[in-house]
Parts: structure tokens; C-alpha cells; sequence
């Protein structure tokens, strides 16, 4: 493709001339199954040539060489003859692909990923244009396939501002914190139980891929278990086709990339074969769950919160001594009910969280400005301490959006202190890195809102946004509220038995 940088520009200006695409959200999902679709016949011409047995899942008329390229069409299907075959051709059959337990993941994929999906566009002219401009790429070069990975991130990155779709996209700065944090190993596993686009996925094989390029040279086997070293499970259909996507551009052959929500399974169901070396994550938050799924965690846990059930499906599904990295919302640092105060006891009992990392409000803008954390724990006897740090904005930088989103090397500085660790005191006297024990913990009523921003940064917030901003305030000011009532009891208490000075 000549000019691969305007590929999306290109994209998107002929998309707004179909009146059946209505905003961001909408376009990016009609790019997305045309996208899956050219990808696939990419890798099916890879495995064809490495195995002469090869059949594709894809009847032979619907694979995209046989429709989707102009000179086999002579010029191409077009119009409403276009419309006709993606509409009652091409969707309904892939839709209803036969798959049974034995079908392998790499054509599996093919069915789960058209399950749900749409086509919005109802010129097919403008269809023809579409997958014209898309067919143009060449993914039988690397060079191309390299680069058309960071296009697809950019892609990916415009879920931020397309409504509540932002929610599978967590900046890539962040991802990429976490993974060189964690400090993958080939052989290991690592899993995402709420992958989204597989942002994470990609951070991790990223990561193992530098390892590989150190070394100079891995073993076949150590190659194989580098590329089949993730599982994920994606909830929603529109991400969950962006995530295997995705990971076809990244040369996993075979995603174990699953469209299930993981909240469904018993948790005490789950033994030492379900369980990961290490896992990465950004549960969903906010949203709450009905009352069936809660029946599938014990009473300590249970939760309508998802972001807390997502916690506990981790606990119970790392392996021992693996590492996890996942985000939270500040609600559960400072939340007081039952389900919090139980993980977060959990986390200091049964796990050791050594590090929480507090990240800047507007990290997620502009999909969310509540602020986000990251906690750091392994399934390992506990060290007795936690060290807090405090993520600070940039200077001459008040707040992160779309077109200045944050860098890798905004954690710079968090990364000098994370292998020289020492306690920080800002220069209003407020400390930024600190280490606590998990008395000191217990005694603060596992209240974890320590190392915090002295001041609020300015943002205009959405209704719905200024809603929860509120109920968090509430939850802190209650646990608050909570804790010092706790406290005058006891002192209360030991004065009637005489037991004060």
C-alpha cells in the first residue's frame, strides 16, 4: 500500500457520506469485521503454504480473495449486488458455521467473531470503496504487517472517544508500565480475564519478544510457547473481534481468545490446571452484576461491584508464587463493605501486595476521569508492608486527552523508584512514596487511600460521571466517618472497664 499513513483518514471519508453510519462507535466496527476477514485471508495463504491439507473453515465463494479483490470480480461486486451478498450471503453463513470441540481455535475464531457483528453501511457503492482501500494492504510483507500494527493501534486508540465503546481501550502507556513491571518470562502463562482489544496481550508479547531479539536466538519450542503463552476472555463482541484481530497481526496463529464472560464459573470450581503464572489486567468498574452471577462467589466475596468479583476471580486463579497486575478505581482503595474489606484483607494475608501505584485522574479521558490505580501482588507468603507511589502529571501538563495522551515515559521516574525504592515527601509535605506495614494498614481500617493527590485536578466531568464522582466521595467520607466511630467505641468501651490512664 503505497500510502499506509492516511489509510484511516482515507477510510473515514467515505464512510461519511453512508447514511447508515451514525458516529465513531459505528465505524469502527464496520472497519473491524472487514478488517478480520482481509487478516484471516492473509494467514490462511501462511498456513496453506506450510500445510498442503490446510481447508478453510470459510466456504470457498465467502473467503475474501474470491469476493473482495477487484480483478477477481472483474472490477468487483458493487452496489446492491454488493449489499446483497455481505447482507444475506456472507453474514448469515459465518454466522452459522459449524464448530464442534474438535474444531481448532484458528477457525473457531472465524464463527465467533461474525456472532454478533453488523454491517452499517447501506451504499454499496461506498462498500465497494471501503474494501477496495482495505484489500490495497499487503500483509504478505512484514514491513507492511509491522506497520499496519501501529495503524491498527491507532484505530484501536479511537475507541477513547467513541462513547461508552472507550471502556476496552486502556492506553498503551499504561499497558506497557504494567508488563515491563511485571517482567515476563517465556514459558510463563499470563492471562486477562476482561481483555477488551487485547491491549494487554499485545504489552506481554511485546515484552517476551524483546527477551527473544537479547538472546539473539530461542529454541523452536521456546518460540512456540512464546506465541501460545496468552488466554483471554472477552465479554462484548465488538472488542473481542478487535482482540483476535489484533492478535492475528501479532502472529499467534491460534488466539485463545474467548467470547465468555468470566464471572459465569463457580469460583471454589476453579483448581491448579485453570490457574496462570501471571495476570494482567483493567476489570471492568462501575457496572454492577445480577443477582446469579454473585451466587458464584463465596459470601465473603460476594459483590455487586464488578471490578471486586473480577479481584477475587484472580485470587483464585493465580498460581503460586505468580504475579498480577491489575487497575482499580480509587472506590476500592477506600471502600468499606464487606466484599472490599474482605479482598483487601486477603491481599494482605493470603497474597503480598508490595506495591499500589496511584495514577493521575485524567489517564483514561476522555472515556473516564475517575481515578485509577494499580495494584501489584503475588500469590507468595507476605513481606508485611505495601509501598505506595504517586504518579504525578508531567510539568507543564495539566491534563492527558486524545492528542496528548500519556507516554511511557511518564513513568520514568516512577520506574527509577521502583528498583531504588526510598520514601518521598512532595514539597507540600505530602508524601508521594511511602512504605507502610500491614499494622499500620489494619490500624487505618484497610482504608488504602494513602500516597493520594493533595489537590483535584480541574476537569469537566459528564453527568453520569459526576454521579459516581459523588458516590465515591460519599464511600470515603462514610469509610472515614466509619473508622473514627470505630475508634471512639473502643475508647469508650476501655474507659467503662477502667482500662485507660
Amino acid at each position: 500500500m503505497s500510502n499506509l499513513s492516511s489509510f484511516v483518514k482515507r477510510i473515514r471519508d467515505v464512510m461519511r457520506n453512508d447514511a447508515g453510519i451514525n458516529g465513531d462507535a459505528q465505524r469502527i466496527e464496520q472497519i473491524a469485521w472487514m478488517l478480520f476477514l482481509k487478516v484471516y485471508d492473509a494467514k490462511e495463504e501462511d498456513w496453506e503454504f506450510e500445510d498442503e491439507k490446510y481447508e478453510s473453515i470459510i466456504p470457498e465463494k465467502l473467503r475474501w480473495r474470491n469476493w473482495a479483490h477487484a480483478e477477481n470480480q472483474n472490477e468487483g461486486l458493487t452496489g446492491d449486488q454488493l449489499l446483497n451478498f455481505v447482507n444475506n450471503e456472507l453474514f448469515p453463513t459465518l454466522k452459522k458455521l459449524e464448530i464442534t470441540p474438535d474444531t481448532p481455535i484458528r477457525q473457531s475464531i472465524v464463527r465467533t467473531t461474525f456472532e454478533d457483528a453488523n454491517n452499517y453501511m447501506k451504499d454499496g457503492v461506498l462498500l465497494r470503496q471501503i474494501i477496495s482501500i482495505i484489500d490495497e494492504l499487503d500483509f504478505g510483507s512484514y514491513e507492511e504487517t509491522h506497520a499496519f500494527g501501529e495503524i491498527y493501534e491507532t484505530i484501536l486508540k479511537e475507541l477513547q472517544s467513541a462513547g461508552s465503546a472507550g471502556e476496552f481501550y486502556t492506553p498503551r502507556a499504561v499497558t506497557e508500565f504494567m508488563a515491563k513491571m511485571i517482567k515476563p518470562q517465556i514459558g510463563e502463562t499470563m492471562a486477562d480475564f476482561a481483555c477488551g482489544t487485547g491491549g494487554f496481550l499485545s504489552s506481554w508479547i511485546k515484552e517476551l519478544e524483546v527477551q527473544k531479539e537479547a538472546k539473539g536466538s530461542i529454541s523452536n519450542e521456546e518460540s512456540e510457547k512464546l506465541y501460545n503463552s496468552i488466554y483471554a476472555i472477552e465479554k462484548k463482541q465488538f472488542p473481542y473481534m478487535l482482540c483476535v484481530t489484533n492478535m492475528l497481526l501479532h502472529g499467534i496463529d491460534n488466539p485463545k481468545v474467548f467470547h465468555d464472560n468470566s464471572l459465569t464459573k463457580k469460583l471454589l470450581d476453579y483448581t491448579e490446571k485453570d490457574a496462570f503464572d501471571v495476570i494482567l489486567m483493567n476489570p471492568p468498574y462501575g457496572g454492577s452484576e445480577k443477582e446469579d452471577i454473585k451466587q458464584n462467589f463465596p459470601a465473603d466475596l460476594k459483590s455487586s461491584e464488578t471490578a471486586d468479583l473480577f479481584i477475587a476471580v484472580i485470587m483464585y486463579r493465580l498460581k503460586k508464587n505468580g504475579r498480577a497486575a491489575v487497575i482499580i478505581p480509587d472506590g476500592f482503595l477506600f471502600g468499606n463493605d464487606n466484599a472490599k474489606t474482605n479482598l483487601k484483607k486477603k491481599l494482605l494475608t493470603d497474597f503480598n501486595l508490595h506495591t499500589v501505584i496511584r495514577l493521575p485522574q485524567s489517564v483514561f479521558s476522555p472515556y473516564t476521569s475517575i481515578t485509577t490505580n494499580i495494584l501489584f501482588f503475588n500469590n507468595e507468603e507476605s513481606e508485611g508492608k505495601t509501598w505506595f507511589y504517586r504518579v504525578d502529571m508531567p510539568k507543564g501538563v495539566k491534563h492527558f486527552s486524545k492528542t496528548k495522551p500519556m507516554k511511557l515515559s511518564d513513568f520514568d521516574d516512577c520506574v527509577a523508584w521502583w528498583n531504588d525504592r526510598k520514601e518521598i515527601t512532595d514539597e507540600d509535605g505530602n508524601p508521594k512514596a511511602k512504605c507502610y506495614t500491614f499494622q499500620e494498614l489494619f490500624d487505618n481500617g484497610l482504608n488504602f487511600d494513602l500516597c493520594g493527590y493533595p489537590h483535584e485536578e480541574e476537569v469537566i466531568l459528564s453527568v453520569a460521571e459526576t454521579i459516581q464522582n459523588y458516590e465515591e466521595k460519599r464511600s470515603k467520607l462514610n469509610a472515614d466517618i466509619d473508622n473514627i466511630l470505630q475508634q471512639l467505641t473502643e475508647l469508650h468501651q476501655k474507659a467503662q472497664k477502667g482500662e485507660l490512664n
